[in-house]
């Protein structure tokens, strides 16, 4: 008899032979170019990771799914699966049309049939969804500045797989993993959910919940979009092989999911659930503050810390799979070993290291235990995170028209040249604007791609161990956080808020702009016309107003040295 968890899950994929005549036919259909996201979530439709879905959701799925985690037909899903476009390529799809969803190379993956058009009230989904309408999480974010006004449901004819060039051998489809567990004869598989390296505790915590399970595990880790600022997957899939051995001979598997998180806390275990029950598993750790994104706006943490798995639990008949406790374990210095922390024996001498050391001591180049992590996986974190002193970064000034952005900038790069040991780029806003946006005029829309290039442009600067300085006016906060979010993931981001007041600035104004701003005859002045949103947690504030250009550049060398960026 096959065993739930060996049996085929349906996949959304058509023949050889109609994919053939399919990409054909496509050639006239109007194209949607995917993004990131979007490709992730396709991907996962299409292979069966996200059965029952037969394609995007349809209104009433949706509907369903933000109110009460449930489609239409009353069936568990908690997290909505979209297809978001702009209101301009909206405008010509109409419900009974096809069109085909492409890479962003153009590539045709499938063909979505459209049932459903609508404008959703992204408030009402943030509130239900995530808990919460407040932009300092990712996916609130996202969904507010990044994700299109208009969403599209209806079925997906899948045609091929997107392409991934790394990692071949690690990826594994639901079907591939469930063919490879009944290969194995692995009746009991329990999955652990990870966006982040493994260390000794992490390996003790696993080893032992699949012993206590009597079951195999699958180490299972989100190598696509996870929460800006995590380590890339590339270092993390490596530092998962280093681990590997560490376990007993055939008892463990590695496999990559491609997986767009939502750092949705409690429904995005319960989503992680399902997909792994897909995927073949019986049961899943849950750790405490499962796909948690950390802080809210006012400081305090979007979810409880047992929020999560006390939703799974509550569901876990209808996800289908059992969870397992995630037990914290720490070192016991007497003992030499890992303890779960209930456990401990009385008076030891407990050793733990948090996140936020680990980071520390990689920035710094201090020493990482043995007894913390095994000397590959810190040998991989080092490769990827060199000490703050050697990597690259950006200075980000904002601030009015005539607020001395430009004057400081090119101080600080000037004193960042003399100190030596890393090239030196200033992105000036107007030498920007002449060199790599001068198609472009100053309405907010453009304004926006202008601030995303220098925002592109430093990331790549920064990935490559040099300093960009950035002086542009960058008025709005969502942008400045889109480029932070860039940045970020390479190496630090300082934003420094040239805060001179509009009467200095106005004073100074060389060039007029001001008086015609006054006067009407520029549009969309900012400061004037069009607001200036004030950053609210700028890494530094300074006031050209009654204060020497030098002393201001000053003010961010000092600043530089005190986060370990250059070295006193």
């Amino acid at each position: 008899m096959s065993l739930p968890n060996h049996a085929p899950v349906p996949e959304l994929y058509v023949s050889f032979d109609s994919a053939q005549k399919l990409k054909a036919d496509a050639g006239t259909l109007p194209s949607w170019d995917l993004t990131q996201r979007q490709i992730c979530d396709l991907e996962l439709l299409m292979n069966g990771g996200f059965h029952p879905l037969k394609g995007f959701l349809t209104e009433a799925d949706y509907d369903g799914v933000v109110e009460n985690m449930r489609l239409a037909d009353g069936r568990l899903w908690p997290m909505p699966v979209t297809l978001d476009v702009s209101e301009t390529f909206a405008e010509g799809v109409e419900p009974g049309q096809d069109i085909a969803l492409r890479d962003a190379e153009g590539v045709i993956l499938a063909i979505l049939s459209v049932t459903d058009k609508w404008v959703p009230n992204k408030d009402r989904e943030a509130e239900k969804v995530f808990g919460a309408n407040d932009l300092a999480h990712p996916a609130v974010n996202y969904l507010h500045h990044t994700a299109g006004k208009v969403y599209l449901g209806g079925p997906i004819t899948g045609i091929q797989p997107p392409v991934h060039y790394d990692f071949k051998m690690r990826r594994d489809t639901p079907n591939e993993l469930r063919a490879f567990f009944r290969k194995m004869g692995w009746t009991r598989v329990v999955a652990f959910q990870t966006r982040n390296p493994l260390h000794r505790a992490h390996q003790e915590l696993t080893f032992r919940a699949a012993r206590e399970a009597q079951a195999n595990l699958l180490i299972h880790p989100v190598v696509g979009m996870t929460k800006p600022g995590d380590i890339d997957h590339f270092t993390r899939v490596r530092c998962y092989e280093a681990v590997l051995d560490q376990y007993p001979s055939s008892t463990t598997t590695l496999s990559l999911l491609n997986l767009a998180m939502r750092m949705g806390g409690p429904r995005e275990a319960v989503w992680h659930g399902l997909i792994r029950r897909n995927h073949g598993c019986t049961h899943m750790i849950v750790g405490r503050d499962h796909a948690g994104p950390g802080k809210n706006s006012e400081g305090k943490d979007f979810y409880g810390p047992y929020e999560a798995q006390e939703l799974f639990k509550a569901h876990a008949d209808e996800i289908g799979v059992e969870m397992v406790d995630f037990k914290q374990m720490v070192y016991v210095q007497e003992k030499a070993q890992y303890f779960p922390v209930d456990e401990v024996p009385e008076g030891s001498t407990v050793l733990d290291i948090s996140g936020t050391e680990l980071r520390r001591r990689l920035r710094e180049g201090l020493e990482i235990p043995e007894w913390f992590s095994f000397p590959d996986v810190v040998s991989e974190l080092r490769r990827t995170s060199p000490a703050r002193s050697k990597q690259g970064f950006t200075v980000f000034f904002t601030g009015l028209s005539g607020s001395g952005k430009s004057t400081i900038a090119n101080a600080l790069m000037v004193k960042l040249m003399e100190m030596g040991g890393r090239p030196v780029t200033l992105l000036d806003g107007d030498v920007v604007r002449k060199h790599l946006s001068s198609e472009l005029g100053f309405s907010k829309e453009h304004r926006d791609i202008n601030i995303k290039r220098i925002g592109y442009v430093a990331s790549e600067i920064t990935k490559n161990g040099g300093i960009a300085i950035c002086a542009p006016i960058a008025p709005y906060t969502a942008t400045r956080r889109a480029v932070r979010e860039m940045i970020e993931a390479f190496g630090a981001f300082i934003e420094v808020h040239v805060a001179t007041p509009i009467e200095e600035c106005e004073r100074r104004d060389r060039k007029g702009l001001y008086k015609l701003a006054r006067e009407g005859k520029i549009k969309e002045f900012t400061g004037i016309s069009d607001p200036y949103e004030v950053p609210a947690k700028a890494e530094l504030v300074v006031d050209t107003a009654n204060v020497s250009v030098d002393h201001c550049a000053h003010q961010v060398i000092l600043k530089l040295e005190q986060m370990g960026l250059i070295r006193a």
